[in-house]
């Protein structure tokens, strides 16, 4: 994670007691709570109350060992097929648990987002459109930790877990700025630093914060600028609150019984740790599981990776509906892009975007729906074609965020989703 520590995270003494715009207008970033100084005006959005996590199989997990199997296909692969508690659905032998709660599961199997690169097709699904040269835009997790962002909350409206070196990616905040970058944890699923310097006192380290904030409103006071401090306020405020909030990143906090279910694997820790953050009501939550680009020994390699995806989502959809979150909360399993059917001479599959699948589950998506269908041997969508910006609609709508309302991004209004974007209502509720 990426913490103040650093000397480039520092305001130094003198440029903030001088009293030089310069020393604060720059950004920082404060264990991913960061400023910017150029935020466009924005189109107010309603919807509150909702929250996402996102779970990002990261390298391109196969819809053949998954979602969308071909028995009895050269594309097929040795794996035998289950039915679920849909009729006539079935999904990969691999998914036993997810196979009885696919009343709780939408899937569309037939995504066409043409990009087959990891960085390009990582951007295109996270974005939801295709890079512009002439506009950064952000990612569809930062907008909705935007949007779905608790007033006044002193807990972080996104964190991202990325504890593996694989496909490792940092979300895209675009021309929404640094204040709305997320919490990055990539080296362990407990922020660090988060306790005083040594030798250092409570009530000196409250002391030394009523003194900066009380030099900050003299400063915003008496000087130009005051926007930009009054967002370094509540840059510190956040962190002063992660601080208190310490214990939510602690799983020993948890059951022994809870902690067993979830497994001891770090992506059913950092499931776990997703489920207790939304609780403590964070906006967004992002997990990634890497190891999935598996251009050699693909059946090998799934056989290990699709159970423990299985048993551990299988565990939080559990848990997050006996809580009474499921409701609430919109689970998505997303990749940047799915494998090929052509098995190569490395027993393995290579990237392939023409015909996959994703799967969602919770708030807005209507449970045991199976959207799109690809041809018998899994090389082309047959119905229900979508792309990346159809996701993203489907995505902003699904927790009530109309995908038509737009940021001001300078003097050019941007809506949230690509203008020919098509939501997949079917999925909906």
């Amino acid at each position: 994670m990426r913490w103040c520590g650093s000397p480039e995270h520092r305001i130094h003494r003198r440029s903030f007691l001088g009293g030089t715009l310069a020393g604060l207008v720059s950004t920082v970033n404060l264990g991913g709570i960061g400023l910017s100084a150029a935020e466009p005006t924005i189109a107010p959005l309603r919807q509150r109350g909702k929250q996402v996590i996102f779970i990002w199989l990261a390298g391109g997990s196969s819809q053949f060992e998954t979602w969308d199997p071909k028995p009895g296909r050269d594309t097929g692969g040795p794996f035998r097929t289950i039915g679920t508690s849909i009729p006539g659905y079935h999904v990969c032998e691999l998914m036993p648990n997810i196979a009885s709660r696919m009343k709780h599961i939408a899937v569309v199997r037939s995504l066409n987002t043409v990009q087959s690169e990891h960085e390009q097709a990582a951007d295109l699904v996270s974005i939801g459109r295709p890079k512009e040269a002439a506009l950064d835009y952000p990612e569809i997790g930062v907008v909705m930790s935007k949007e779905l962002a608790v007033p006044d909350s002193e807990l972080p409206d996104y964190v991202s877990f990325f504890t593996t070196s694989e496909g490792r990616r940092r979300p895209r905040v675009g021309f929404l700025g640094a204040n709305h970058s997320p919490l990055l944890l990539e080296k362990s699923i407990r922020p660090e630093d988060l306790d005083p310097p040594p030798g250092m006192s409570e009530i000196r380290h409250h002391s030394r914060e009523d003194l900066r904030a009380l030099l900050s409103d003299r400063f915003a006071r008496q000087q130009a600028g005051s926007e930009i401090v009054r967002g370094y306020n509540s840059a510190y405020q956040k962190i002063r609150g992660l601080m208190r909030s310490d214990h939510l990143f602690n799983l020993e906090k948890e059951p022994l019984t809870v902690r067993e279910r979830y497994g001891r694997s770090p992506f059913g820790q950092q499931c776990l740790l997703a489920r207790r953050l939304i609780e403590a009501r964070v906006p967004v939550v992002k997990i990634a599981r890497g190891f999935w680009d598996s251009h050699h020994d693909n059946f090998e390699s799934h056989r290990e990776l699709v159970p423990d995806f299985d048993h551990v989502f299988s565990v939080l959809i559990d848990d997050l509906a006996a809580r009474g979150l499921l409701e609430s909360t919109l689970v998505m399993v997303l990749s940047e892009f799915g494998r090929t059917p052509v098995i190569n001479q490395d027993v393995g599959r290579d990237h392939f975007a023409a015909a996959w699948s994703v799967a969602m589950a919770g708030a807005g998506i209507r449970g045991g729906t199976i959207y799109g269908q690809t041809d018998a041997d899994g090389r082309a969508v047959k119905d229900g074609e979508a792309n990346a910006s159809d996701l993203a609609a489907t995505i902003y709508q699904a927790v009530g965020i109309d995908p038509r309302s737009e940021y001001q991004a300078g003097l050019r209004p941007v809506p949230l989703a690509k203008e020919d974007a098509r939501v997949i209502k079917e999925i909906l509720r």
